[in-house]
């Protein structure tokens, strides 16, 4: 994959089939959401519940939504609390170097789940910063690999959700991995779309356990966490005897063909 800043802009309204918008990027030649799960529908079952009913016993979280795109996660993360009622604190930072999309969000077509919420979109579009007594969000602009391992917070929370790792391998490389994994509490977990064995062996590599998350209407995806949790447990290692081909991906094999 080479960044072309000059397709950046380039990008097409898709239409879900959950009835939500979402984009399609020339520069990564894919969509921002799958088009079958659909942007609020993946969101909230692959990312938003899953974590938040894991971290339930919380009362503060930090979240790390990697990367933030149109914002869905992060969004669909405020419905979901607002509308449960919950009264989780929530910190959220969020990288991404296309600054001309968060900007527009203000003008797009989100679904009406989120109209309580446009106060907040709009603040996010216009300074890249929302701040109340329950929600803070930061827009971390510019590369997400530079920009992670200088955060400071320890989260608690990551939504790993960037383009594919066939698009956009930096971010899912051990070393990437590496990054998270020195800024994670010590019971931190990560929540994915990948189900891909090199996905799983990058986070395994990095203390992570892996597990299976199954949501309804939804293709299954991936929780990973530092501790054990009570979740369809994957033995790494007896994937790892059973595919002896199977690898992690590293940055020394993509590095060479980035030019942002």
């Amino acid at each position: 994959m080479k960044y072309d800043a000059s397709l950046r802009e380039q990008k097409k309204l898709v239409l879900c089939e959950d009835g939500t918008n979402t984009l399609f990027s020339v520069e990564f030649d894919e969509p921002y959401h799958s088009t079958k799960d659909g942007a609020l529908h993946e969101s909230l079952e692959k990312h938003v519940k899953p974590a938040l009913a894991l971290s339930k016993d919380k009362q503060q979280l930090i979240i790390l939504d990697i990367c933030f795109g149109l914002g869905y996660n992060t969004f669909s993360t405020l419905h979901y609390i607002k509308t449960q009622g919950l009264k989780t604190k929530v910190h959220i930072l969020s990288p991404e170097f296309d600054e001309g999309l968060v900007r527009s969000l203000d003008t797009f077509e989100f679904p009406t789940e989120f109209d309580s919420i446009k106060y907040i979109i709009k603040a996010i579009s216009q300074d890249l910063y929302y701040e109340d007594e329950q929600f803070k969000i930061e827009i971390l602009l510019g590369d997400a690999r530079k920009s992670i391992p200088k955060i400071q917070e320890k989260v608690d929370i990551i939504y790993q959700d960037a383009f594919s790792p066939a698009h956009n391998p930096l971010l899912w490389t051990t070393e990437h991995f590496c990054d998270i994994r020195n800024i994670c509490k010590d019971d931190a977990l990560l929540t994915t779309y990948s189900t891909a064995a090199a996905i799983r062996l990058g986070l395994y590599e990095n203390d992570f356990y892996i597990f299976v998350h199954r949501a309804e209407l939804m293709r299954y995806s991936t929780v990973a966490s530092l501790k054990m949790l009570d979740l369809e447990y994957i033995d790494m290692e007896l994937k790892k005897v059973r595919n002896t081909e199977a690898r992690s991906m590293k940055d020394a094999e993509y590095l060479k063909d980035v030019n942002r």
